[in-house]
């Protein structure tokens, strides 16, 4: 069995994303990773300062790893932003 484009429900037009299609997934992988990386330094410096003052919930330990992760995803964007901006 052949897989081709067409079988797949996609068109066989040889340039599948369009450029607008291109940055957009640019933007969500950059703002994926910069989550990822808010994600574990919430998790590292928020959650073991909580644990040093003994007041380290789940409840608290989610909301510092939440609160990393959006700010780990907008900062990455945020610079993604400006470095797209000098390119063009």
């Amino acid at each position: 069995m052949e897989i081709s484009p067409g079988s797949l429900g996609l068109s066989d037009n040889k340039e599948a994303m369009t450029e607008d299609e291109k940055e957009t997934a640019k933007a969500a992988a950059v703002a994926s990773v910069g989550a990822g990386v808010g994600t574990a330094g919430g998790a590292t410096v928020g959650v073991l300062e909580l644990a040093a003052w003994g007041v380290a919930t789940g409840f608290s330990a989610g909301l510092v790893i939440g609160i990393g992760a959006a700010a780990g995803a907008g900062l990455a964007y945020g610079i993604y932003r400006l470095f797209r901006k000098r390119k063009s």
